[in-house]
């Protein structure tokens, strides 16, 4: 069964099954004005046996979620730019011709989701809904709020948003440290809200820095990314790929990190036997 292809880290497109990969989308020091393949390490990637790799466009600066249209559409949200720009391939031969900076001047929008016709944008402190967006690519609406409470720092402050099987919106909320305690659960989680920002809940606990999810197509269980805290030294802890089959589960920060290793000043009495360890 042929595969659709999977938008990848700003600069490529590649049939991948897992979306939670995204270390090409945080290399931000290469941003060429036009594409030319030549300048750009597409032959150095590589893939399994069946897929393939190409260059779509160079020319989405600090390029880090995408999300694709019913029409075809590469949304693509730019943190650092504060756009959100919109890719076209107008002649089938997949190469992005035509690039938008479609939503300009946000605040960090990093995450971006579509569904019903609906391009979702996640800001620092809230997420808005662009109704029938495929269709006014030249005039995009006024935003519509879906909600707007989420916490405003900065620190891990950035969202990768994704819907899930269960018509969720899925959207984290990092620790605003590089390791703390903090009373408001919302800190250090992935919430999950229905798509008009109701029933918002914590899903999951103990994620200091998920930068991408998806679901296993095989059975609907979501598979997260965690980044793990600074200052232990060169290779500890080591960053983890979490498994979670059911809400409620906690992941270990800021207590443990990488599935057994203690944290030096909040760790003890909460040992890692506690916590849920991570897949990889």
């Amino acid at each position: 069964m042929k595969r659709a292809p999977f938008v990848f880290a700003g600069l490529f497109v590649c049939a991948l099954a897992f979306a939670a990969a995204s270390s090409f989308a945080q290399s931000n020091t290469f941003v060429p004005s036009d594409p030319n393949p030549a300048l750009l390490p597409v032959g150095d990637l590589k893939v399994p046996p069946g897929f393939e790799i190409s260059l779509v466009t160079s020319r989405v600066p600090y390029a880090r979620e995408m999300a694709i249209g019913d029409s075809g559409t590469i949304f693509v949200g730019s943190r650092a730019s504060g756009t959100v720009y919109a890719v076209r391939d107008e002649n089938g031969d997949g190469i992005g011709e035509r690039v938008i900076p479609l939503l300009t001047g946000l605040h960090a929008p990093n995450g971006v989701a579509f569904r019903a016709g609906a391009l979702y944008v996640a800001e620092i402190s809230r997420v808005t809904r662009y109704d029938r967006i495929e269709s006014h690519l030249e005039t995009p609406p006024a935003p519509v709020v879906v909600r707007d409470d989420f916490p405003k720092d900065e620190w891990h402050g950035w969202k990768f948003i994704a819907f899930g099987p269960d018509d969720m919106l899925y959207v984290p909320v990092g620790a605003p440290c590089n390791s703390c305690a903090k009373k408001d659960p919302r800190f250090a989680s992935i919430l999950r809200m229905k798509p008009d920002g109701s029933a918002l809940e914590v899903f999951a606990h103990g994620v200091r820095n998920t930068v991408g999810f998806d679901w296993d197509p095989a059975d609907g269980v979501l598979w997260f990314t965690d980044n793990g805290r600074d200052e232990l030294g060169d290779d500890l802890p080591p960053d983890e790929l979490n498994r979670a089959p059911k809400a409620g589960m906690h992941f270990g920060f800021p207590y443990c990190h990488g599935g057994d290793v203690a944290d030096p000043q909040l760790g003890r009495g909460r040992p890692c036997s506690d916590f849920t360890p991570p897949a990889r």
